[in-house]
Parts: structure tokens; C-alpha cells; sequence
């Protein structure tokens, strides 16, 4: 909008003031005069008219009528009134009519000249805080609905089949997961106990090509080679003490589909060779049968001991390692991905209150601090374990509570490398040593939640903006948080 283009009704002004005001608005606006009541918002429908500015007085032109009128049919013209008004006809302009401003009765064209720019300018104001104002608050809800969805992301966390992760090195792994199982290539999957090998296996098998055929599991943990061969490669009956009848075996049984091996690690060289000649060939012998039945199985094996270490010790045929190794999948221990704790232990809360029919609000943020402080040697089952028990502790509605955690959780206490921060903190004041510690537990924060400003904003009791503030005075960025 520009004053030049403005466009301003004179109405109801006596011929000689019409004149000299046309003369002198006419310089910088266009200018309408009218002189008859009825003509006035003939006009302005007509017109796309900014100011409208009627003589009050004439007794056969109701300035106050025409005012009244043109704010309900034309609201965006600001309305100016000049000449003497009584107590009441000023209460009526004001409340009726919403006159914008009143021009004295002896009036110079200078000082309405001046009135009617500054009118001007105020109501391009007007116009430009309401449109910034509607496009900052659309702007706001399509972030806040942007802020939620990230919220959303971070709370429940991606999910690859039964496997709930958000931090960056679950997310590649399960990445690579994925890739392999669009492969009939062997899969080998390391990790500790409890980190959820079997899971990823499923996970593989029902996004391949194989999903729709049957997945056998087979621990081979502490079993005899026999009983081992027979599982896995089925017997005839009297095979050996005990085979009463004819036993299929998982690979013919699961012949199109896969057969997860956990434990692989402990089976023996002999059972070693059988197992490579499988591989390689594709073919089982039952015992006590002379007759190889073909297979067509995919194998994934799995196993909580490094494979290359028992390699090097002679516990585990090179040969085999390198047929089962067509993928490599490494599940890291939960102690190096405390990001997963919070998603992995809220999906929990979510599945085992709804299996024994609780209904709990969610877990408190000194229980998830708790969890975070915790090394889990037994990884994401002995988290599934502490969580299975303080629900049966929590009341159905309430939180699941610190009070709730088991002893050796609820005692633990965050530890601070003193030395090393009386290092960073040698030779600057006490404001500089808070500042330090701060701009420390900030970034620390924001690290564990992948930069999810809202969630540690929460977490640290500041607002957003709060927060904000604090990351640019203490200048801090993501790549700090990967150093």
C-alpha cells in the first residue's frame, strides 16, 4: 500500500473548504468530493477508498448516519469527523460510527494534511502488523506441528519390525538389516546377551522375500552334537536310543523359509563340518537315513562371542565363519546407546501395561534418569526385566516412580570426572565456572536427545526460547556434540 495510491472521500464540506482541500490532499492523494448524502456510498462501492472525512453540522447532511453506515458495509476505511459536536453526537461518533480521530471546527488544511498522513500511516501500520501477525501465527502452528512430530519421532522412536531404537548407530545397523534381507546371502549377528539378536533375525526374515515361508529358531547352547544333528537335520526312527519314530528336522521343514541359529558359537568342530557341508551344498542326511533330502534355507546365526576372536584361538572353523558371514550385523550393547533407554522403556511401559491390562499414565523423568544412569549388562533384557517389575508395583493412573526402582537403581548417583572439570576451571571467577558447568550440562543434554530443543528444554526446566538463548550466548552446535 502506498500513500500516493491512497484514495480519500471529502463529504459533506461546504464548497469553498471542499475546494481548498481538494486542492492541497490533491497533491499527494485522490481525492473524491461529495457533496449530497445519498452520494457517499455510491462511492465508496465503487471505490477502494482508504479515508473517508465528513463535515458534521449541515442540516441536510447527517455526517454521524453516513459514518455509522460506511463502518459496517466498508470497515477497512478509516473514518474522520470534523466540526462541533455535542456531548451526545460525540458519544454516538465514538461508539457508533468508531471515528478514528475528530478535526476541530476552525481548521487549517496544513493540520488536516498532517491528520489525514499520520491516519495513514497508522492504518498501513495496522494492516501490516495483522498480516505479519496471521503469517508469524500460521508459521508457529506448522512448526509446533512440525515440533510435534519430532516429539513423536524421539518418544516412540523408529521401530524395525519388534526393534525400537532412535539412536544413529541402531538406526545405520537396522539400515543395513534391511539391505541384507532383500539378500538370501547368510546373515551372522554379534552382540552381547540381552541386546536382541533373535529380534533382528525376525526382523530380517519378515522384510525378505521369505516372509510368507516358516522361520525355525534353534539355540544351540549346551546340546550334544546327536541331538544337535537330529534338530537340525531330523533322524529315522532307531537311529539311535530314544528315536521312537521318524523326526523331519528344522532345515527340511523349514525348506523356503530361514532357520536362526543363536549360540552358534558353541557347537562343536565336529558339528562344524556338518554344518559347512549344509552351507555348501544345500543338502541334509537325516541320521540313520541313507538319503540327502535338498533344502533351499537361508541361514542367520548368532552369537554373543566375538567369531574372529575364537578364530584365533582355534574354537571355531575359518571356513565356516566365512559362509555364514555373507552380512555382518554387530548389535551394540545398550550402555553405548543410552538414547534407545527412554523409547525402549516407554514402548515397554506401553505393550506390558496393556498385556496385564494396567492403565499407567507413563514414567517420571527422575525413572528415566535413573535408567539412563545405568551400564544394563544384561542390555535390553535386563531392562525389560526392571520395567516388568516396577509395573507390578504401579498403581493403575499413576506414574511409574523412582520409589518403584529397584535398589540398585534407585542408590545409583551420576559420576563427575572432578579432576578433569577443577582442570577446565582453574584460574576463571565463580560467574565463569557457573556459565562453564551450564553451557556443559546444556550441550550434555541436548547430545542425549539428538537436539530435540523441546524435550531438553523440558528436562532442564527452561521454555524453548529460554533454551534458545542459552545455546547461542554459549555459541553451542551440533558438531560439538559429536567431538
Amino acid at each position: 500500500m502506498d500513500n500516493e495510491a491512497s484514495t480519500i472521500v471529502i463529504a459533506g464540506f461546504s464548497a469553498k473548504d471542499a475546494v481548498e482541500l481538494n486542492r492541497f490532499l490533491g497533491l499527494h492523494y485522490s481525492i473524491h468530493t461529495v457533496d449530497s448524502e445519498a452520494d457517499v456510498l455510491p462511492v465508496l462501492d465503487s471505490e477502494e477508498v482508504d479515508l473517508i472525512i465528513c463535515q458534521h453540522g449541515r442540516s441536510d447532511f447527517d455526517a454521524l448516519k453516513i459514518l455509522r453506515e460506511s463502518r459496517i458495509s466498508h470497515p477497512e476505511t478509516v473514518r474522520l469527523i470534523a466540526g462541533s459536536l455535542d456531548r451526545n453526537s460525540l458519544k454516538k461518533a465514538i461508539n457508533e460510527a468508531a471515528i478514528y480521530q475528530f478535526v476541530p471546527k476552525e481548521f487549517s488544511v496544513e493540520q488536516i494534511e498532517l491528520l489525514v498522513r499520520r491516519t495513514l500511516e497508522n492504518r498501513e501500520l495496522s494492516y501490516r502488523h495483522r498480516h505479519l501477525s496471521r503469517d508469524f501465527k500460521i508459521a508457529e502452528d506448522v512448526l509446533r506441528r512440525h515440533q510435534k512430530l519430532a516429539d513423536q519421532d524421539v518418544t516412540e522412536g523408529a521401530r524395525f519390525e519388534q526393534i525400537v531404537y532412535c539412536s544413529p548407530n541402531m538406526a545405520t545397523l537396522c539400515n543395513a538389516a534391511k539391505k541384507a534381507a532383500n539378500t538370501n546371502l547368510p546373515i551372522l549377528i554379534q552382540g552381547e546377551t540381552g541386546t536382541g539378536k533373535e529380534l533382528m533375525a525376525r526382523g530380517i526374515h519378515y522384510n525378505s522375500d521369505r516372509k510368507n515361508q516358516p522361520l525355525m529358531v534353534q539355540n544351540c547352547g549346551g546340546m550334544s552334537d546327536e541331538l544337535l544333528h537330529s534338530e537340525l537335520f531330523g533322524h529315522k526312527r532307531g537311529a539311535f536310543t530314544g528315536a521312537v519314530s521318524d523326526r523331519l528336522g528344522l532345515f527340511p521343514a523349514a525348506d523356503g523359509g530361514t532357520v536362526f541359529l543363536d549360540e552358534i558359537s558353541s557347537v562343536s568342530p565336529t558339528f562344524q563340518v556338518s554344518l559347512l557341508r549344509f552351507l555348501q551344498e544345500g543338502e541334509v542326511k537325516p541320521l540313520g537315513s541313507d538319503t540327502t533330502i535338498k533344502c533351499d534355507v537361508r541361514v542367520i546365526a548368532a552369537s554373543n562371542e566375538s567369531i574372529e576372536s575364537l578364530i584365533n584361538k582355534g574354537k571355531f572353523r575359518k571356513d565356516l565363519f566365512y559362509r555364514l558371514n555373507g552380512f555382518q550385523l554387530n548389535i551394540p550393547p545398550l550402555r553405548k546407546r543410552k538414547e534407545d533407554i527412554d523409547v525402549l522403556a516407554e514402548y515397554m511401559v506401553k505393550q506390558f501395561s496393556a498385556q496385564s491390562n494396567r492403565q499407567v499414565l507413563g514414567i517420571s523423568p527422575a525413572v528415566l534418569e535413573q535408567l539412563r544412569l545405568h551400564d544394563w549388562p544384561g542390555n535390553v533384557r535386563e531392562l525389560e526385566t526392571e520395567i516388568k517389575r516396577i509395573l507390578a508395583f504401579t498403581e493403575s493412573g499413576t506414574f511409574l516412580s523412582e520409589e518403584h526402582l529397584s535398589v540398585e537403581l534407585r542408590t545409583l548417583k551420576p559420576t563427575i570426572k572432578t579432576d578433569k572439570i577443577q582442570l577446565e576451571l582453574d584460574g576463571i571467577s565463580l560467574k565463569e565456572k557457573v556459565e562453564h558447568l551450564e553451557a556443559k550440562i546444556i550441550l550434555g543434554t541436548l547430545k542425549r536427545l539428538r537436539w530435540n530443543q523441546s524435550r531438553a528444554a523440558s528436562e532442564l526446566g527452561l521454555s524453548r526460547v529460554g533454551l534458545s538463548n542459552k545455546i547461542k550466548r554459549y555459541k553451542l552446535n551440533i558438531e560439538q556434540s559429536a567431538a
